[in-house]
């Protein structure tokens, strides 16, 4: 459970990614890279990630405006929570 919980918190705070792309050929009956390329990403906090971190609440009867200042509130203590504290399960 605690993996579910900081695959969560993470998709939650956001993150950043890098992806390889790599194109080979075959010449003379060997594989050959022939194109390479590194790509990163930064996937933005998602709300609905920080909604589940926040299940039980009632959250259905803020406004949007509401439920942004939360959403700041819960990233900044979540990140609070994950400077100072060690990883738990790794």
């Amino acid at each position: 459970m605690d993996k579910i919980k900081e695959a969560i918190l993470k998709v939650a705070l956001g993150y950043s990614l890098e992806e390889v792309t790599e194109e080979y050929d075959v010449k003379d009956g060997a594989l050959r890279l022939i194109k390479r390329k590194e790509t990163k990403k930064d996937i933005p906090p998602d709300l609905k990630a920080a909604r589940l971190l926040y299940e039980g609440q009632d959250l259905t009867r803020l406004s949007d405006e509401e439920l942004e200042r939360e959403k700041e509130r819960l990233l900044a203590e979540l990140k609070e929570e994950g400077t100072s504290s060690p990883k738990e399960g790794s």
